[in-house]
């Protein structure tokens, strides 16, 4: 059932207590209830408010806390706001509100407020010409008034309309487009008009051509007696003045072509079928088309069939006249438009060759006929190259084609599939607008540089942050993966663990460039999205510039290095000559040594890497073991993921790879809420207290347990006697073997413990593996911000000025991964030998391929 009405606990006269945890609390004052529902104006709120608490209407401020979060105030300032603190609440009954303001209420005139907002003038009469009522502004819904319709008979049959007065809230909101909405200011309800069709543009023409058979069709007009249908030619002037034909071009992604449905083929033919169908698109002289475009793509495909290549010498709309293009060939066809039956007609067709097929070595086809070919590929495989495109049409068509050609054939066929890549970057604006009224309390950050170029975007959805702090250790790992774009964008994300010790991403970045800049405004947007009091650990590649921004926008904050960039630079940099154990063994007392607690459990397993290799052993000493090593470190303690958690994005990207920049945010969006959505069931039928893979870990400690011998030193320390003694506190939950602190769940010392003074063990967990924690994090849900259409872009969304307009990012071509590498690697001072011949001694080549005479 849906809340039709929220209850506000409206605060006042007291003040603001913090907490030892950070939060605020609200102590002293007076308090009153008030109603309100999806309909209320926030001006119209405001203005009760102030009357009710005796302030001056326009220094009273209003703010309210986010469900679970009693750190930030929200403020109140208009209906979107007023509207989204509404969604919020969710199936809430009530929520608290707190007002401050000058004391003393004055009568404001707020009809005039809405009437500067609105641009209406200043009159009494509503735009339906009746007198607007004493009082109406506190009316919610909207009022039936008469309207007087005149109906072209032509377009519409039977309309019946009912035209009501708006409200506050429909005259101060923005306009919205839809079926049932004229101007913004009107609701009319249509009905039997479906005589009515759509207009259709043919994009090939010419603008003037396009102006001359625009259909006239109907719009509205506000006249004495209401509101009137009349046709496009009573407003055309005006229309041309606000019409521009280059934005309507580019609504239409494709060219207009008429079908002739005669010359269709089976939807599911093969290509030897739909060659031998194209033969007959040509049948002889005195065959008619409905326009020239039709006739144009008959010629196309016919001339393919039949294997050559031709010249259009005249090609216009009202004639198309074609040559063999073998020299001396006599092969030739005219066509023109017959005016009186209103067709395109072949008038000359001469059938014979005498090339022998010469032409068809140089015979290009159509770029339409070739987008058309190339998207009906993509749609069954969107990742084709260029290179098997170019393959199957010389297999199936006998076209050999260059690689630009099927090139730029791939890069129109996407367009038309999935939007223009170029134009995506406008629409972002109105893409975050959208994503934080679907997500209320979700976050976005559009950064456009002066030359009106993309430069990055920030995304945090309000259920991933929302997760990370109720149900996540404070450890985020920063990634940077490229996106394998035509702007070789990169994603930038910050990546924390949930209780299972599986990924959840908390928050992603798109940006022109990685850099310094990049990931300093990255780390600047990401403190502003979480704001948090806890004190985090980040995990990155080996970087020391991204150190310092860390450091520098997250105060207590901890840096280290992720060990699995450590492993894989660990292992490419291991040279010879290997002794003892030998290569093998370096990488797993490499891992050891990582994960020592103890100084003594480090040198130990260094020591044995020295054994083996004098230059490995250096390796480690000389990356600072004290950001990647538990016996150095101080954050929280991470060495027990090895796994590469760009990965995951990386397979996410490769799905996305080809489409358009807000498509890709789009795919990202729908693989975290299904990430969500799938690890929520999945622990809505756990029975365990602790995770799973934590579950499986305590139960291997139960097993050590066993046997072992427990004395009693205090009531709350104890001696356990095992190959050695230990002494457990339970109070600060510490073992002198040094497992229980770091890893978060009790060692079998502790718990031999527990098992002789009866406490449950459970009690002394990390809360961070508990199964309840877990829920906690997937609680959350990630909406649908819009409606994306199978290979068909995206919902209208309103235009943007060209100066506005929003432009893709310059494109730098990123050095290859080997130069990349090799960049690195110097970076960090590692210095390649040289190849050197064992026949001359010279240096830059090898024995194999030495060329020096001895």
């Amino acid at each position: 059932m849906v809340r039709e009405k929220l209850i506000l606990i409206c605060q006042h006269g007291g003040e603001f207590v913090p907490k030892d945890d950070g939060s605020l609390s609200y102590s002293g004052g007076v308090a009153h209830a008030l109603d309100i529902s999806p309909e209320t104006v926030f001006d119209d709120l405001k203005y009760k408010l102030a009357e009710k608490y005796n302030l001056e209407y326009r220094s009273l401020t209003i703010k309210y806390f986010l469900p679970g979060n009693r750190r930030t105030l929200i403020t109140l300032a208009n209906d979107k706001d007023l509207k989204r603190m509404y969604d919020f609440h969710g199936d809430s009954v009530t929520a608290d509100v707190f007002l401050t303001g000058t004391k003393g209420f004055a009568p404001v005139n707020l009809d005039m407020q809405a009437k500067r907002k609105t641009g209406a003038k200043k009159s009494g009469t509503s735009a339906a010409g009746s007198a607007t009522p004493k009082g109406a502004r506190y009316a919610v819904g909207l009022k039936d008034v008469p309207v007087g319709i005149a109906t072209p008979s032509d377009c519409f049959a039977g309309i019946n309309a009912t035209v009501r007065s708006p409200t506050r809230a429909a005259i101060t909101s923005k306009r919205t487009a839809g079926p049932n909405i004229v101007d913004g200011l009107f609701e009319v309800n249509v009905t039997d008009a479906t005589d009515c069709s759509t207009d259709i543009f043919d994009m090939s023409a010419s603008p003037a051509d396009s102006v001359k058979k625009r259909r006239r069709t109907a719009s509205w007009r506000s006249g004495a007696n209401g509101l009137a249908i009349v046709t496009v030619a009573d407003n055309l002037e005006e229309t041309r003045k606000t019409i521009s034909w280059k934005k309507l071009a580019r609504k239409c992604n494709s060219v207009a072509v008429a079908d002739n449905m005669s010359l269709a083929p089976p939807s599911d033919a093969s290509p030897e079928k739909l060659v031998e169908f194209w033969k007959n698109c040509i049948t002889g002289e005195g065959q008619d088309f409905r326009s020239v475009a039709e006739f144009r793509d008959a010629l196309q495909k016919y001339a393919i069939a039949h294997r050559f290549g031709y010249k259009l010498r005249k090609n216009d709309t009202n004639r198309a006249s074609a040559v063999c293009a073998a020299e001396g060939c006599p092969w030739r066809i005219h066509a023109s438009w017959v005016p009186s039956a209103s067709v395109f007609r072949v008038k000359k067709l001469h059938e014979s060759h005498t090339c022998d097929g010469e032409s068809w070595k140089t015979a290009t086809p159509a770029k339409n006929w070739l987008v058309n070919i190339i998207k009906d590929r993509l749609k069954d495989s969107p990742h084709h190259k260029p290179k098997e495109i170019a393959n199957g049409l010389l297999r199936d068509f006998g076209l050999e084609l260059n690689y630009a050609q099927v090139w730029r054939g791939i890069e129109d066929a996407r367009q038309q599939l999935q939007g223009s890549y170029k134009e995506a970057y406008g629409q972002l604006p109105w893409y975050c607008e959208k994503i934080e009224e679907a997500n209320p309390g979700s976050f976005t950050k559009l950064l456009v540089g002066d030359d009106r170029r993309f430069q990055r975007l920030f995304l945090s959805f309000h259920a991933t942050v929302y997760g990370f702090q109720s149900g996540c250790r404070p450890l985020l790992f920063l990634e940077a993966i490229p996106l394998k774009s035509k702007y070789h964008e990169i994603l930038l994300t910050a990546t924390a663990l949930d209780g299972d010790d599986g990924i959840f991403p908390v928050a992603f970045a798109i940006v022109d460039n990685e850099n310094e800049d990049s990931w300093h405004w990255f780390l600047e947007q990401l403190k502003s999205a979480v704001s948090t009091s806890r004190s985090l650990t980040f995990v990155s590649d080996r970087d020391k510039r991204l150190m310092k921004h860390v450091l520098e926008t997250f105060e207590n904050a901890h840096h280290g290095y992720s060990l699995f960039y450590l492993m894989d630079s660990f292992i490419q940099n291991l040279k010879g000559p290997f002794h003892g154990e030998g290569r093998a063994s370096l990488p797993g007392c490499f891992l050891a040594a990582a994960k020592a607690v103890r100084l003594g459990g480090f040198r130990m397993y260094t020591e044995q890497i020295k054994r083996v290799s004098s230059s490995a052993y250096d390796w480690i000493m000389q990356n600072e073991p004290e950001y990647w090593a538990n016996a150095f470190f101080k954050g929280e303690l991470y060495n027990h993921i090895t796994l590469n958690i760009a990965e995951s994005y990386a397979d996410w990207i490769d799905e996305a790879r080809e489409l358009p920049i807000m498509r890709k945010i789009e795919v990202i969006r729908c693989k975290i809420m299904e990430l969500m959505d799938g690890r929520r069931t999945e622990s809505s039928n756990w029975t365990t207290k602790l995770t799973p893979s934590k579950q499986e870990v305590l139960q291997e400690e139960f097993a050590k347990a066993h046997g072992l011998k427990v004395l009693f030193s205090s009531d709350t320390l104890f001696e356990v006697h095992d190959n050695s003694i230990h002494v457990v506190d339970i109070v600060k939950q510490h073992c002198s073997c040094a497992m229980w602190k770091p890893t978060g769940l009790p060692c079998h010392h502790a718990i031999a413990v527990f098992n002789c003074t009866g406490r449950n063990v459970y009690d002394y967990c990390s809360r961070y593996f508990t199964a309840d924690s877990f829920r906690l994090t997937f609680a959350g849900s990630i909406k649908h911000a819009l409606t994306i259409a199978h290979l068909g872009g995206i919902e209208e969304y309103p235009e943007e000025d060209d100066d506005e307009q929003i432009m893709p990012p310059c494109i730098s071509r990123p050095l290859g991964q080997q130069q990349k590498k090799i960049r690195r690697n110097k970076s960090q001072g590692i210095i390649r030998r040289s190849v050197c011949c064992t026949r001359c001694n010279g240096v830059g080549h090898n024995k194999a391929s030495c060329k020096v005479s001895l």
